[in-house]
C-alpha cells in the first residue's frame, strides 16, 4: 500500500501505537503531522522519521483542548496543502472506583478520548471534503468498549462511545467520500514483549500478545484509498481474546 502524496495526522503520535502508526505511514511515503501533548517526546519522534528519510513534523496539541485541535490542523493545511487521512489515537486511562471516581476525572477521561474524536474528526472533514478523492479517519477504540474489568468506567463508556461516533460519522460523511472505521485493539504491549509470561501469550487463540505493528498495519487498509467499501466498522484486534470463553475452576 502506497501513501505517497498523502497526508496523515495521527494525535498521541509520541510514543507507543500513536508513534508506531507514524512512521508505518512515514515508511509507505505519506507525509506524517505527529501531534501530542509531550513536546519531547514528540519533537523526537518526527525527528526520528526524517532521519530516516520520511517526511514529518510535530505539533504540539493537547486534544482536550478545542483551541490546540484547530490550530493542528490549521498548521497541517499550511505546512502540506491538504489533509487525507486523520487517525484520532490520543487517549487516556483511569483505573478508580466507581465510588470514588470525581466528575472531574470522568470527564478528563471522555473529553481527552471522545471529545477530541468529534473535534479532530470534525475539523479534518472540512478540509477532506474538498479533496477529489474524499479521505479516510480511523478512531482508536479498545476492546474495552465490548467487555470490562473493574474499575474501568470512564475509560469503557468512552471506547464505547468512539464505537458509536464512528458509525454516525460515517453516515454523516459518505456523501463526502470521507471513510470513517475504528480500531479496538486487545492487548497490544508497548513495553518489551521479552519480559512478558509464556501464559501471556498462551492465553490468546493466536498464541501471542499483540505489538504496535499489528495496529498500524490495520491502519494502512482502513485508509487505503483503494477500499473505499469499508466505513463504519469497527475492526476488533485482539488475538481472538473477546471470542474465548473463559471459566473458572
Amino acid at each position: 500500500m502506497s501513501f505517497t502524496d498523502q497526508v496523515v495526522v495521527v494525535t498521541g503520535a509520541a510514543q507507543g501505537i500513536g508513534r508506531s502508526v507514524a512512521e508505518a505511514y512515514a515508511v509507505a511515503g505519506a507525509k506524517v503531522v505527529l501531534a501530542d501533548n509531550k513536546e519531547a517526546e514528540g519533537a523526537a519522534a518526527a525527528a526520528s522519521i526524517r532521519n530516516e528519510g520520511g517526511e514529518a513534523i510535530f505539533v504540539q496539541c493537547d486534544v482536550r483542548s478545542e483551541q490546540d485541535i484547530t490550530n493542528l490542523f490549521r498548521t497541517t493545511v499550511e505546512e502540506f496543502k491538504q489533509i487525507d487521512v486523520l487517525v484520532n489515537n490520543a487517549g487516556l486511562a483511569k483505573w478508580k472506583s466507581p465510588y470514588e471516581l470525581t466528575l472531574e476525572e470522568w470527564d478528563d477521561v471522555l473529553n481527552t478520548n471522545v471529545r477530541s474524536c468529534f473535534l479532530a474528526s470534525r475539523e479534518a472533514a472540512k478540509h477532506m471534503k474538498s479533496n477529489e478523492h474524499g479521505g479516510a479517519i480511523i478512531n482508536m477504540a479498545s476492546t474495552r468498549a465490548l467487555m470490562s474489568e473493574p474499575d474501568t468506567e470512564a475509560y469503557a463508556a468512552s471506547k464505547g462511545a468512539i464505537v458509536a461516533l464512528t458509525h454516525a460519522l460515517a453516515v454523516s460523511l459518505g456523501k463526502d467520500q470521507i471513510r470513517v472505521n475504528c480500531i479496538s485493539p486487545g492487548w497490544i504491549e508497548t513495553g518489551e514483549v521479552k519480559k512478558l509470561k509464556k501464559e501471556d501469550h498462551e492465553q490468546h487463540p493466536s498464541g501471542r500478545v499483540g505489538v504496535p505493528s499489528d495496529i498500524s498495519r490495520a491502519c494502512l487498509y482502513l485508509s487505503d484509498p483503494s477500499n473505499t467499501f469499508v466505513t463504519g466498522t469497527n475492526l476488533v484486534i485482539d488475538g481472538g481474546m473477546t471470542r474465548k470463553m473463559i471459566y473458572e475452576d
